[in-house]
C-alpha cells in the first residue's frame, strides 16, 4: 500500500508522471467510493507481519504471564503478579508496535492483553488482601468486582489517550458496564430470588445504552472513513450481545432445546426486528450476535414438524442462504428500509448507495 508521500516522492524522482500518479489517485478514490457504506470497513490486518507479530505479542505475554505465576503464586486465583507484567509488558509492546508502526491486529491484541491484565490483577490481589473466604461473601466479591472493573475503565482511557486505539472505548465502556451492573448487584444482593431477572434486566438497559454511545459515534461519521467510524465498529459489537441475550433468555431459548412452538416463532420476529435495525443503521453485529439462538429456534421447528434427520442440515441451508442473500443485496433492501424512516432520521445515518 502507497501513501500519498509515496506517490509525490515518486513523481518528484521522476519514477512516474503527475498525470499517472492522478490517474491513479483517482482510480483508488473511485473503488472506495464505491461501496462506502455497506462494505463496513474496519482495519485489522494490513499483511502477514501483523499475524507474525500478533504471535510474537501473544507468546510474550503467555510467558510473562508464567513468570508472574511462579513469583506470586495465589492458588487458584489470579495472580496480581501475572496481571502487573502482563499489563506492563502490552503497554511496552504497545509503545512500539503501536505508537510508532500502527499495527492494527497488533495494537487490538495488546489493548486486550492490558485491560485483561489489570483486571485479572487487580483481582487477584482483591482475593489475596480478602481471602479465599471471600469467595463466600457474594456482596463483598461483587463489591470487589466493581472496585477492580473501575480501575480498569481508568486504564483503558489512559491507554486510549496515548494510543487511540478504536477498540479501547469499547474496553473501556465494557469495564463501565461492569462496574455499574455489579453495583447494583451488590445493593440488590447477588443470592436474592429475583437476582437473575434483576441481572439480566441490568444488561439489557446497559446494552440499549452502549448501542446509544456507538451510534452517537456513528452519526459524527456518517461518511465512515475516520477512526470514530472504528470506534462505533467495536461499541455495536459491545452492545449487540448485551441486547440480544437478555431478550432470548426471557423467551426461554438459553434454558434449553425443549422450547415450544411461540417461543421459536418469537424467536424468528426479534431476529426481523434485529435485523431491520441493523440494515437502517449498516452495521450487521446485532444479526450476528442473534444467530446462534435463531439456529436453536429453527432447529426446534424442523423437528417439531417433522424434518428429525434434516433438521440440522436444513436450519443451515436456511439461515446460510439468508445471510448470504442479505449480503448480495444489502444495498437495495437497506435502500428501502431507510427510506421509509422520518428525513431527520435518515440524514443522521449513513447514505445509501
Amino acid at each position: 500500500m502507497y501513501s500519498q508521500d509515496d506517490l509525490n516522492s515518486a513523481v518528484a524522482a521522476g519514477a512516474i508522471s503527475a498525470e499517472a500518479a492522478d490517474a491513479l489517485r483517482s482510480h483508488i478514490a473511485a473503488q472506495r467510493d464505491a461501496v462506502p457504506a455497506d462494505a463496513e470497513h474496519f482495519r485489522l490486518i494490513t499483511g502477514f507481519n501483523d499475524i507474525f507479530v500478533s504471535i510474537g505479542a501473544v507468546i510474550m505475554l503467555i510467558a510473562m504471564a508464567a513468570i508472574g505465576d511462579a513469583i506470586w503464586s495465589n492458588n487458584h486465583a489470579p495472580s496480581p503478579a501475572s496481571g502487573v507484567l502482563v499489563a506492563g509488558t502490552a503497554w511496552m509492546l504497545a509503545e512500539f508496535f503501536t505508537a510508532k508502526r500502527r499495527m492494527a491486529l497488533p495494537s487490538i491484541i495488546l489493548l486486550l492483553a492490558f485491560v485483561g491484565g489489570v483486571f485479572t490483577g487487580l483481582i487477584g490481589l482483591a482475593i489475596a488482601v480478602l481471602g479465599e473466604g471471600a469467595n463466600h461473601q457474594e456482596t463483598l466479591a461483587t463489591l470487589a468486582i466493581a472496585g477492580s472493573a473501575l480501575v480498569t475503565a481508568v486504564a483503558a482511557w489512559l491507554h486510549w489517550k496515548r494510543f487511540m486505539v478504536p477498540i479501547t472505548i469499547a474496553a473501556g465502556t465494557a469495564a463501565v458496564a461492569g462496574t455499574i451492573i455489579a453495583l447494583i448487584m451488590a445493593a440488590v444482593g447477588p443470592n436474592s430470588a429475583n437476582a437473575k431477572t434483576v441481572a439480566l434486566s441490568l444488561v439489557f438497559l446497559v446494552g440499549l445504552a452502549v448501542f446509544g454511545l456507538a451510534m452517537r459515534w456513528d452519526m459524527s461519521d456518517t461518511a465512515r472513513s475516520t477512526r470514530r467510524s472504528d470506534v462505533a465498529f467495536w461499541l455495536h459489537l459491545l452492545a449487540a450481545p448485551m441486547i440480544a441475550h437478555p431478550i432470548f433468555a426471557l423467551i426461554g431459548v438459553t434454558e434449553g432445546q425443549n422450547i415450544g412452538v411461540g417461543a421459536a416463532v418469537a424467536v424468528l420476529g426479534v431476529y426481523v426486528v434485529f435485523g431491520l435495525v441493523a440494515l437502517a443503521v449498516d452495521r450487521r453485529a446485532l444479526l450476528v450476535s442473534a444467530l446462534a439462538y435463531v439456529l436453536v429456534a429453527l432447529t426446534f421447528l424442523f423437528r417439531e414438524f417433522g424434518a428429525v434427520e434434516l433438521n440440522f442440515a436444513l436450519t443451515a441451508l436456511v439461515i446460510g442462504s439468508a445471510l448470504l442473500t442479505l449480503s448480495a443485496l444489502w444495498t437495495p433492501i437497506r435502500r428501502a428500509v431507510v427510506t421509509t424512516l422520518p428525513g431527520d432520521m435518515r440524514g443522521r445515518l449513513p447514505a445509501t448507495a
